[in-house]
């Protein structure tokens, strides 16, 4: 067994970290409309195109409404041509997954008016992004590719599980009013 230095040790995730993101950038580019053809995505009322993978067959009560819905579900999200993800919110957590492409801001608006920025992407080769990003329930959020001219693959898990009827596309002057520190975001992505 050989031991190596530190120093070696620095060298050795250096070089690591340069392959790694060599590879990342030779495989980031996604040829959209054939991805949309292989996951037979639909295009998403909030933008975007999506695909529902999972729906748990098992049955969760909410507690205030006493309402049955599935405990989770799972999409395929593709953000492509300029498109976004329109301010929204929905009565449950909502996990985002980074699968492939360019880095995603997914901006989250909370009750009070504080913003947060996740920047989803390859973690490995972005040191601000990380793979996964929660939404908590009943936030507004709204999300972009960083550049606008690129792609992105990203997956989102609700628990309990989406449903339309739980879904509100945000009325973008009323979010402005009632958030008005926020209104030029609020406007981009409505």
């Amino acid at each position: 067994m050989s031991l190596i230095t530190q120093s070696e040790a620095s060298v050795e995730r250096a070089e690591y970290a340069k392959l790694a993101k060599e590879e990342s950038t030779m495989h980031e580019a996604i040829d959209s409309q054939a991805l949309i053809a292989r996951l037979q995505l639909k295009p998403h009322p909030e933008g975007g195109y999506f695909r529902e993978t999972y729906r748990a067959d098992q049955r969760v009560l909410r507690e205030a409404s006493n309402e049955a819905r599935s405990a989770s579900t799972a999409i395929y999200y593709l953000l492509c041509d300029g498109a976004h993800s329109a301010w929204h919110r929905i009565r449950s957590d909502e996990v985002w997954h980074f699968y492939a492409g360019d880095p995603v801001d997914v901006h989250v608006l909370d009750a009070n008016g504080a913003l947060l920025t996740h920047r989803l992407g390859n973690a490995l080769v972005h040191e601000d992004a990380v793979f996964q990003a929660v939404v908590n329930a009943g936030d507004w959020f709204a999300a972009e590719c960083r550049d606008a001219t690129g792609a992105a693959l990203v997956g989102c898990t609700v628990a309990p599980g989406f449903e339309f009827s739980e879904f509100e596309l945000a009325a973008p002057g009323e979010l402005q009013a009632r958030f008005p520190q926020h209104r030029e975001l609020i406007a981009r992505l409505a």
